[in-house]
């Protein structure tokens, strides 16, 4: 559609204007109204391009937000005063360019115009001002920005008022907008994703429901000073969890100190805990500070907690009431402030009824309790941590691995995993060391893996069933590779055509699922017009 002339109808728009009411009164999702507003806009006046920046609190830079037409990059700023973009927002006044190749101070990176385009396209941006503020001041939080056509000056004119006017319309909506940025900005610094999820670490996989609920339970808990009981058999990630919610809490600059109760010999837990004066007890050669005092102002990890003798309790629980400890053969006491979390495979409520852990420190520390569930249980989460695993494998013993086969993947999600993550992490850094290949197949597996799908069949693979299975999942990991392309598969395996079309009516292999296998990555990047 061409361009709306000045001297054009102002039915024109008007009837742009009551689109774009109705756009913005619409009750779909604020960014997807703006959207919308953007096509209209670009539809109905003959603009080339509609985008809108918008000021984002946090950096105090300028993002774009929303486009009508797609930008060459996923994430473009534009800093204050450069640019024509960054001119409006650090004046507050709108700019036109009659000729966009005719001014040096268009810098053209958001959208990659052509030399041919630049040479036909004008530009007009003007800027989107709060006026809800406190007395009769105004704010520049954004900027809405179209290409047009070459058209007269005059013309120009016309169109930097009406889009003046449209800017007005949607001020409030973009301070919304700004505004959920800004809150976006917070929840990702209390580690929360814009949609509630918690975000996890990079090296905490949760894809399953089950650990999706761990990970909120451990955000909510991590601003507070309560104590917290981590629970779950070995291998299921209680360390990692507690580093979790120590990093996400108010200490997490402050340090971290682990100890495994059930690491020393309980005669030695006491001074390591609460430090010991010089010749306290045989071998006390010199004081020594109890990883208490060193963890003043942070966060104690007390893994195995069910190991501690019923003497270093009742101190564990002084130091958390009291906040006061007593290093061994010594009177004095030392005040502390350590926020506590705990971890346990055992069955503590077992143990109470035993008399060998005491109700009083049991219910102090099962203030907030987190259960984390086995691997067995959570079997969603096997194929994405073994991927991650194989990524960390590889990067550290410089390997070419690049994938796991279908067949491998079904021997990991099929085996029970009684050690869990651990045994996991452990498997796939044997199968990476063992692999001479790009893909890690069912023989890189530990020969614990094999017994269970034998068992888990009932039945023992005869060598003829062995080499079958090996010649099937060759051939299905050069179709995955090739997207279906038989003919390439033949080259790749470097057999002849007829024997893989053989195979794959033999085998039953649907060739077309493997059609979209193959894709291509986007081009990432961060510009500034």
């Amino acid at each position: 559609m061409a361009i709306h002339h000045q001297d054009a109808p102002d039915v024109a728009y008007l009837t742009t204007l009551k689109q774009i009411q109705d756009v913005l009164g619409s009750e779909a999702p604020l960014e997807e109204s703006l959207n919308a507003l953007l096509k209209t806009l670009a539809e109905d006046m003959g603009y080339v391009r509609a985008f809108l920046v918008i000021m984002d609190p946090k950096s105090e830079n300028l993002k774009l937000s929303l486009t009508y037409s797609p930008a060459m990059a996923d994430e473009v700023t534009y800093a204050p005063g450069k640019g024509i973009v960054g001119r409006v927002f650090e004046s507050g006044s709108p700019e036109i360019v009659p000729r966009m190749s005719d001014d040096p101070a268009f810098l053209n990176k958001a959208f990659g115009r052509s030399e041919e385009e630049l040479k036909k396209l004008g530009f007009i941006c003007v800027p989107v001002l709060n006026r809800a503020m406190e007395g009769d001041g105004t704010e520049v939080i954004g900027a809405l920005s179209v290409d047009v056509p070459l058209i007269p000056m005059d013309d120009m004119e016309g169109h930097r008022q009406f889009l003046e006017v449209v800017a007005g319309f949607i001020a409030y909506h973009v301070a919304r907008l700004q505004e959920e940025m800004a809150m976006q900005n917070h929840m990702l610094a209390q580690g929360v994703s814009s949609s509630g999820e918690p975000i996890p670490p990079a090296n905490f996989v949760a894809a399953s429901k089950a650990m999706r609920m761990v990970l909120r339970q451990g955000t909510q808990v991590a601003p507070s000073r309560a104590t917290v009981l981590l629970r779950g058999e070995s291998g299921t990630g209680k360390e990692l969890l507690a580093e979790f919610i120590h990093s996400a809490s108010p200490r997490g600059d402050k340090p971290l100190i682990k100890l495994n109760c059930a690491a020393l010999p309980s005669e030695l837990i006491e001074s390591e805990l609460f430090g010991h004066q010089k010749g306290a007890f045989t071998g006390a050669f010199q004081t020594k500070r109890g990883l208490f005092e060193i963890a003043d102002q942070g966060t104690l990890f007390l893994d195995e907690i069910g190991e501690l003798s019923l003497d270093a309790q009742a101190k564990v629980l002084r130091a958390i009431q009291e906040k006061e400890i007593q290093r061994v053969g010594s009177e004095q006491t030392i005040t502390v402030d350590v926020r506590l979390i705990c971890a346990t495979h055992q069955p503590l409520e077992e143990l109470l009824e035993k008399g060998m852990f005491r109700e009083d420190l049991y219910y102090r520390i099962n203030v907030f309790p987190v259960f984390i569930p086995p691997l067995k249980e959570r079997r969603e989460d096997i194929l994405p941590l073994s991927e991650h695993f194989l990524m960390d494998f590889t990067r550290e013993y410089n390997k070419q691995v690049k994938r796991i086969s279908t067949p491998a993947i079904e021997l990991l999600t099929m085996y029970h995993w009684p050690g869990n993550v651990r045994e996991l992490r452990n498997c796939m850094e044997r199968a990476v060391l063992l692999c001479e290949e790009e893909v890690i197949r069912t023989y890189h597996l530990p020969p614990t893996l094999q017994t269970a799908e034998s068992s888990a069949t009932g039945t023992n693979l005869s060598f003829g069933e062995a080499v079958a299975k090996f010649e099937q999942e060759l051939l299905v990991d050069s179709l995955k590779k090739t997207g279906g392309n038989m003919l390439q598969s033949a080259r790749d395996l470097r057999v002849s055509y007829r024997i893989v079309n053989y195979k794959v009516k033999k085998y039953g292999i649907d060739v077309k699922r493997f059609s979209g296998s193959k894709s291509k990555r986007k081009r990432k990047g961060v510009t500034q017009e």
